[in-house]
């Protein structure tokens, strides 16, 4: 006898998963970390080093704890690795870039349910814990102090950061440079066209959607003209590109609906500009995880109805028709 087997529809089948998904965001990151190899060195080989090997022990340690299967496979704990070691300096003292993993892989990641729970994005968490925690790292730079190699000289912007010079109106870089890299800042940001050329691959393969990052670099262009700055430097100076596609893009902590995405996008903008406005401090973390929370009401208040919500009677209905 056969047996029928029936199940609700729609029959969708598709060739991705979430490891080869997460593997090609890994690959769209490897032109700006090769460029901060590049401009660092061994520094930058070895703090993402760090972190990467951070990462996957974490989850390994966690899951194990947990009593659930390893999960390396799918390349989460990889891609946020990678993450967090581009928020840093390639000069950052390795236990802060270790921390700043194991937070976002253990806490963020593993502790609120594992891939795909996690409110906040898991690597931006992670590097802003460490900031949160000034004192601790003042104990483990007295405790760890002459533990951290040195791997020979770089050149770097000492004086101040890209983003502090940004604020004087002097910044010692070319447009040019700008667009196509330069020494200065976190190991993510040396190069907004090799981001942008990464984000071009995760749009051809269908893993991010325009919506959010146009409408963060969008804002800000036009609110740094209202606040009197040069906006292609408001825009290439910082974060704003690798968080535009690559954090704030992030399918578990970005709204659905197309509607809420640009919501959420012009939002972030909009907090990227106060940040900076109160000083020489780089707000994109900060105001992509705040947009974070408000994800599940924007949600709410976006989403599409459903076929089974009731729906207003016509007008006419009810209304006897004469002829």
């Amino acid at each position: 006898m056969t047996r029928l087997i029936s199940t609700p529809g729609p029959h969708l089948k598709a060739e991705e998963t979430v490891s080869r998904a997460m593997l090609d965001v890994v690959l769209a990151l490897v032109p700006v970390s090769a460029m901060a190899v590049y401009f660092f060195g061994l520094y930058a080989l070895f703090t993402i080093g760090v972190c990467l090997i951070t990462a996957v022990i974490t989850e390994l340690v966690f899951r194990k704890a947990m009593g659930k299967a390893p999960s390396i496979k799918d390349c989460s704990a990889i891609l946020t690795g990678l993450l967090v070691a581009l928020c840093f300096p390639a000069t950052v003292v390795w236990w802060k870039a270790a921390l700043a993993t194991f937070v976002a892989v253990g806490i963020v990641k593993e502790l609120m349910g594992g891939l795909g729970w996690n409110l906040f994005n898991p690597a931006l968490l992670g590097r802003v814990s460490v900031i949160l925690l000034p004192s601790l790292f003042g104990w483990l730079n007295v405790q760890l102090d002459g533990l951290q190699p040195h791997l020979g000289t770089v050149d770097i912007t000492t004086q101040a950061t890209p983003l502090a010079l940004l604020h004087t109106g002097e910044v010692p870089f070319s447009l040019g440079q700008l667009i196509v890299g330069f020494e200065g800042g976190a190991m993510g940001e040396v190069s907004p066209l090799l981001l942008l050329i990464g984000a071009a691959y995760l749009l051809y393969k269908k893993h991010i959607d325009w919506r959010i990052p146009v409408s963060i670099i969008a804002t800000v262009f036009v609110l740094s003209l209202l606040v009197g700055a040069n906006p292609l430097h408001y825009v290439l100076i910082g974060g704003i590109f690798l968080g535009a596609f690559f954090m704030a893009t992030d399918w578990v902590t970005s709204p659905m609906t197309d509607k809420g995405k640009l919501i959420f996008g012009v939002a972030i903008g909009v907090l990227i500009v106060v940040f900076r406005s109160i000083g020489p401090v780089e707000g994109v973390a900060f105001s992509i995880l705040i947009m974070n929370a408000f994800v599940p009401l924007i949600n709410k208040w976006t989403r599409r109805p459903s076929f089974s919500d009731p729906r207003p009677a016509p007008a006419s209905a009810g209304k006897e028709v004469s002829g």
